[in-house]
C-alpha cells in the first residue's frame, strides 16, 4: 500500500511540475515575421513536391484496387 502512496506520489509531483514549467513559458509573439515566412515556403514547397512527385505525375495514372503493384 505505501508502494502505492509512493507511486501516485510520484505522478502527482511531475504532473505539477509539468503545469509550472508550461505556464511560466514566456508564450508571447515574436518580434518578426521571419518563422512564419520560413513556414509559409516550406509549406508551399511541399505542396509542390507533392504535386511534382505524386502517383498521378510519377506515373501518368492514380492506382486502382486492381493494381497488382500497390505497395
Amino acid at each position: 500500500m505505501i508502494e502505492l502512496g509512493i507511486l501516485f506520489g510520484l505522478f502527482l509531483v511531475t504532473a505539477l511540475a509539468l503545469i509550472f514549467v508550461l505556464l511560466r513559458r514566456q508564450n508571447g509573439r515574436t518580434e518578426n515575421a521571419d518563422g512564419l515566412l520560413i513556414e509559409q515556403a516550406r509549406r508551399i514547397q511541399a505542396q509542390n513536391d507533392r504535386a511534382t512527385y505524386g502517383t498521378g505525375a510519377a506515373n501518368g495514372h492514380l492506382p486502382t484496387v486492381r493494381d497488382p503493384y500497390r505497395p
